[in-house]
């Protein structure tokens, strides 16, 4: 945060407006990922009740349904305040895209969204009232409505990556190409990391909330069988994101050079063949690294897929980028976003995918040999492990909206240019705390009743009454 504050002070319009947005963006997709996995997951373990007709997975859909449900409630309000900020602080942003986004943001709200919610009162309210399949249906249709909405609101984030399907008209970017912003290549490189990471967020959460029950010999059977189910989505969740987030770096390469760059911490242009950087100590102020730990060749491979390759360093892009771009946001314009930021905030993302990976694998080997219940230090790492998705997804969409800076929009409109004209630092911080004191009663409100929950588990069945009425009046949600 200290790099980020560089170059304004804490009272900054600009910078506030870019902290308010992403503390309540980090804060709304820690529901996000985990209502897409879990809703998958359920529907997966419901599939399995139709076919094998086995009363315990009817009891694990249930029970992970449960917590499903509280999770899908608080990120519907979190959302809710999102959008508020879209007028609030950002305007001259929302009229330069407004055209564009209108029509992705409508669908997801009018259609994968109406779908998401419909459906979800239909399972709820529909056990042992719809038919089986048509009541396994519902989910499904909840799972692929979940999925959807993802790609509508991605449809508009790549827009911001890799604009396409626009003209320029009086000043707004204005679509004339609804396919080609469906078609945008960055949004088929980001919507699978974005699921693959999501399946990791639902696999990540059973498995460790199925770990800690089996480390106080609670219901073996029950969560020894959620705890498989989770494991083997949450391997292939995380191998899926470690491959898409590959084909998301290549694309980066011919898209985005200056935040690959400084992703990389590379500053001077790359020797052929282009190393890794795994660990250096980065000084801006004189834009070198003062100590790096290289793997030979492997940057190359990363970028192109072959041992051979080059990469153009920050310095390089500042004075391509000053010389396509400043006739459009200005002379002198620093195009190097905070690096330290982008650089860290990649390698934690990779470190806590590697360690899903390897938990992954190491679970299922001890689940095969039959030791996985008695294997007392995995399971309390499964516990610890809960937090990895949701940290490997923040750090992911730091990396992915700071590298971009300066520009809200890549080569069309900067951060600085899209804040509201007319709000005042003052009125923006108190925002930002009344906001932080609504996130911390919705966290409050929303730990309360998981662990509740969890507590009460896979025996009580009480979806309504635990999950739609009383505890939420109470708490005033």
């Amino acid at each position: 945060m200290g790099e980020i504050l560089k170059g304004g002070t804490t009272m900054d319009p600009v910078m506030l407006a870019r902290i308010q947005f992403a503390l309540t963006t980090i804060y709304h997709f820690f529901f996000v990922p985990l209502t897409i996995g879990l809703a998958f997951i359920i529907a997966l373990m419901q599939t399995l009740y139709v076919v094998k007709k086995k009363e315990i997975y009817k009891k694990m859909a249930k029970f992970w349904g449960h917590l499903f449900l509280i999770n899908f409630a608080v990120g519907v309000v979190t959302g809710i305040i999102q959008e508020f900020q879209f007028g609030m602080n950002w305007s001259d942003y929302s009229r330069f895209v407004g055209d564009v986004f209108g029509a992705p943001l409508a669908i997801e709200a009018l259609l994968a969204f109406f779908m998401e919610s419909t459906f979800i009162g239909l399972w709820i309210f529909g056990w042992d009232r719809l038919p089986k399949k048509v009541h396994l249906a519902s989910i499904w249709l909840v799972s692929i409505g979940s999925m959807l909405s993802g790609f509508w609101i991605l449809t508009a984030n790549a827009f911001m990556q890799v604009p396409v399907g626009y003209e320029m008209r009086n000043g707004r970017a204005e679509m004339v190409d609804f396919l080609a912003l469906i078609s945008n290549g960055q949004l088929w490189v980001e919507f699978p990391h974005v699921i693959t990471g999501a399946l990791c967020t639902g696999a990540f959460f059973v498995a460790g909330v199925s770990a800690y029950n089996l480390l106080k010999k609670k219901h073996i059977e029950f969560y020894k069988k959620s705890m498989n189910i989770a494991l083997i989505i949450g391997l292939i969740g995380s191998l899926g994101a470690a491959f898409s987030g590959h084909d998301q770096a290549q694309y980066l390469v011919k898209t985005q050079p200056m935040k690959m760059a400084a992703a990389e911490g590379i500053w001077e242009d790359t020797p052929d063949p282009a190393p890794w950087s795994v660990f250096a100590l980065i000084d801006t102020k004189n834009q070198e690294n003062k100590f790096e730990i290289n793997i030979p060749y492997a940057l190359s491979y990363l970028s192109y897929s072959k041992f051979e390759g080059s990469l153009k360093g920050m310095k390089t892009l500042q004075a391509e980028y000053a010389k396509k771009y400043d006739r459009v946001v200005g002379e002198g314009t620093n195009y190097i976003p905070p690096v330290k930021t982008t650089y860290w905030s990649f390698r934690l993302m990779v470190g806590f995918g590697a360690a899903m990976i390897l938990l992954s694998m190491l679970g299922l080997y001890l689940w095969k040999k039959g030791r996985l219940e008695q294997s007392n230090m995995f399971l309390k790492i499964l516990v610890l492990s809960i937090s990895f998705p949701f940290l490997a997804n923040t750090f992911g969409w730091v990396m992915t909206e700071v590298g971009r800076q300066p520009w809200t929009v890549f080569g069309l409109m900067t951060t600085a240019d899209a804040v509201s004209p007319n709000v005042s630092s003052g009125t923006i911080l108190f925002s930002i705390i009344m906001y932080m004191l609504i996130f911390t009663i919705l966290a409050s409100v929303m730990v309360y009743l998981m662990v509740r929950e969890i507590k009460r588990g896979p025996e009580h069945q009480g979806v309504k009454s635990t999950v739609l009425t009383d505890p939420f009046n109470k708490a005033g949600v």
